[in-house]
């Protein structure tokens, strides 16, 4: 496993840093975070497609770059950095989801247009609040001419800002988890909109007898076995891993700006960061980031090779969410009073890292997590 970026990685990173500072200026995150009304525009999306961002782990075969997970685990870097609007993530999500999960007819009917940014989605594959809980929350029966989707999930990120939704029911003749492609705007699908930290868009969404008819849209209708529940974990850990290094990002950013306020900031005549008590905040900050990224990036390398590594995954949570908080934290500590000015908009990654630190599962559950793998 690489854990230095070699040039073609740092050169992936520097377009994307600068692609993102063009397109996501924090007047765009400002405004999102405002109002609720205004959707992603969409000179971001076709900046990202255009740029080949959207299918970076996706195949060439199906409109992709023909990357990998890692190249994907970078733009979680620089996203988290900018504070890329997390509706993005979502459709990347899927992306990946439908890769691992569909066949090929179906990798081919959807992922081109993901990649193209011509569709946005979002999933609902695990638990909201859990994410090594996989048990769909809906059901799902057969009916003349397709399927019927039942019941209500109760979190889903995003799903307002979603073109399709890639979510898991249980088929209630057998047993068996499918995935199902589906349509936000379908006949019977209700969204009731939650009211999230800083902007962040989440929904619960409801499902009465909403109809799937097009077999590109059944994942794991082949045979009987239906969807397997390793691949589910997979799906559900490469989410986890990677808003991981959207939490690395964040702590970029947040210690970038701190290191920078205590040099230029003051007091008795003196930088702020000529004091030892400043300089041993800024350290632990440096060193909880570098754990964090660390464990991260093993996660992803991991789960790009085929594997679930539910353990790699459970540590880069806990890694992550721990550095999230102790670096935010202490970034508004050092920047005293200035840092709970909403001007300053260090108020925005913590806002970040605090939803994301916590959706699907804080670092105490991961732990549980760790607990199961060595029970």
């Amino acid at each position: 496993m690489r854990l230095i970026p070699d040039q073609d990685s740092a050169d992936l990173s520097s377009m994307l840093r600068s692609l993102l500072g063009a397109e996501c200026p924090i007047s765009l995150v400002r405004e999102l975070r405002q109002d609720p009304a205004v959707a992603v525009p969409d000179s971001l999306w076709k900046a990202l497609a255009d740029a080949g961002i959207l299918g970076l782990a996706v195949g060439e075969d199906v409109g992709g770059s023909g990357g990998g997970l890692a190249d994907l685990g970078a733009f979680y870097v620089e996203a988290g950095r900018a504070l890329c609007p997390t509706a993005v993530h979502g459709t990347m999500h899927a992306g990946l989801a439908i890769d691992v999960l569909g066949s090929g007819e179906q990798r081919a009917a959807w992922l081109p247009g993901l990649s193209a940014g011509i569709l946005r989605a979002t999933t609902a594959l695990s638990n909201a609040r859990d994410a090594s809980i996989v048990t769909p929350r809906l059901r799902v029966d057969r009916s003349a001419g397709g399927w019927l989707l039942s019941g209500t999930v109760e979190f889903v990120v995003d799903a307002d800002d979603a073109d399709i939704l890639v979510v898991s029911a249980i088929d209630v003749q057998n047993g068996r988890t499918l995935g199902f492609v589906v349509d936000r705007h379908a006949p019977g699908l209700t969204l009731q909109p939650l009211t999230l930290m800083g902007g962040h868009r989440a929904c619960c969404v409801g499902f009465d007898d909403v109809r799937v008819t097009e077999s590109s849209a059944v994942l794991g209708a082949e045979g009987d076995v239906g969807l397997s529940g390793e691949d589910l974990h997979r799906v559900a850990n490469a989410g986890v891993a990677l808003q991981s290094l959207d939490l690395v990002g964040v702590g970029d950013a947040v210690l970038e700006r701190t290191v920078d306020y205590v040099t230029m900031r003051h007091q008795f005549g003196r930088p702020i960061a000529s004091f030892q008590a400043a300089q041993h905040l800024v350290a632990n900050m440096h060193i909880a980031l570098s754990a964090a990224r660390l464990a991260a990036h093993s996660a992803v390398f991991w789960i790009g090779r085929g594997r679930v590594a539910t353990r790699e995954t459970a540590i880069a949570r806990m890694h992550a969410a721990t550095a999230a908080k102790l670096i935010t934290l202490d970034a508004h500590q050092l920047h005293a009073g200035m840092g709970y000015v909403l001007e300053t908009d260090l108020h925005l990654w913590s806002e970040r890292a605090r939803v994301l630190s916590t959706l699907g599962g804080g670092s105490d559950v991961a732990a549980g997590w760790l607990d199961e793998e060595y029970a």
